[in-house]
């Protein structure tokens, strides 16, 4: 069993009344993605705050690292790395000198300087010596990523890494995430797209009024929500009409033959629907199984859609913490 990265236990704060944090636990592997969800005002970037050293819980123990956020910050500063929902970059400076800075401020000794090294990683070798300001937005996050990098942080908080970025790009920086886990970073991942949490997060926790509302790998969480069925397309109406007859309950579409089984998508019950199809002689064009999406599963938990907009309905700082 791998070691926790990341150990959150009773988490509570709130903004004078209003409670946006009540009790929050979880627990995240070393060398995983962990993705936070849920609807506008559900606290993710409260927690996202509390847990880079941006803001005081009110209760609770928060341990990055091994080291407790409230009593070892310095400690806690020192082994993350955090990329907000711009590229904090500074367009006068070159990309290579925006490694270097950041290189200094992380007090990174020369005979370890990394800036060759990251420069080359996240394809930037060709306009290191090019200004910023000059970058496309997916250099410019790139570079944001490879400040983040620099010091070699034990875990990294991606906050909408991919905001505003064109699939090839999206697809690229999802592509370093992957190969950071590989190398045993741990990434706390806060976006609003489901997608990307689908793609990169071992674990999911969905985050409804201050509380956890279900926690689990993105299959687990779409098992919990009903909606999984089998798809059936057929050559002709005959063998439409048949099927039906033999599938009794399935959802029938006339203008594009298709019949629709509910079921839980298992390989078990698929082959229960294929057999009793093959034993009365009717064949299927083609079939697929469908399951709920994290929107789904995001609106069944919460009773919203996937989260559209940053913010947890109090002041939210732009500050960067790498």
């Amino acid at each position: 069993m791998r070691s926790s990265a990341i150990s959150v236990r009773g988490l509570r704060k709130a903004y004078g009344d209003h409670v946006v944090l009540d009790g929050v636990d979880f627990a995240v592997a070393t060398g995983s993605v962990f993705s936070l969800l849920g609807p506008a005002g559900a606290g993710k970037t409260t927690t996202h705050d509390v847990l880079t050293t941006l803001t005081k819980a009110d209760a609770g123990t928060v341990r990055i690292a091994g080291h407790d956020v409230a009593t070892e910050t310095r400690r806690v500063r020192a082994a993350i790395g955090v990329s907000g929902r711009t590229a904090a970059v500074d367009g006068l400076l070159s990309g290579r000198e925006n490694l270097r800075l950041m290189a200094d401020l992380r007090r990174v000794r020369s005979g370890g300087h990394p800036v060759a090294r990251l420069l080359e990683r996240f394809d930037l070798v060709d306009a290191a010596d090019e200004r910023a300001s000059a970058y496309s937005a997916g250099m410019r996050r790139r570079l944001d990523l490879a400040m983040t990098l620099v010091g070699d942080p034990e875990v990294l908080f991606l906050d909408e890494p991919t905001s505003g970025l064109d699939p090839r790009s999206r697809r690229t920086v999802w592509g370093i995430v992957r190969e950071l886990v590989c190398e045993g970073t741990t990434v706390f991942l806060t976006t609003r797209h489901l997608e990307e949490a689908d793609q990169l997060a071992d674990q999911i926790a969905v985050l409804h009024r201050g509380r956890l509302a279900a926690r689990g790998t993105p299959e687990e969480l779409r098992r919990r929500v009903p909606g999984t069925h089998v798809r059936f397309r057929f050559a002709d109406l005959y063998e439409l009409d048949s099927a039906a007859r033999v599938l009794a309950g399935a959802a029938r579409d006339d203008e594009e033959l298709t019949l629709r089984v509910p079921g839980d998508g298992e390989t078990r019950s698929l082959r229960a629907l294929l057999d009793r199809l093959d034993v009365h002689s009717i064949d299927a064009q083609e079939f697929s199984v469908h399951r709920p999406g994290l929107d789904d599963v995001c609106l069944a938990l919460t009773g919203h859609p996937g989260d559209g907009h940053p913010g947890d309905g109090h002041p939210d700082e732009e500050a960067v913490v790498r």
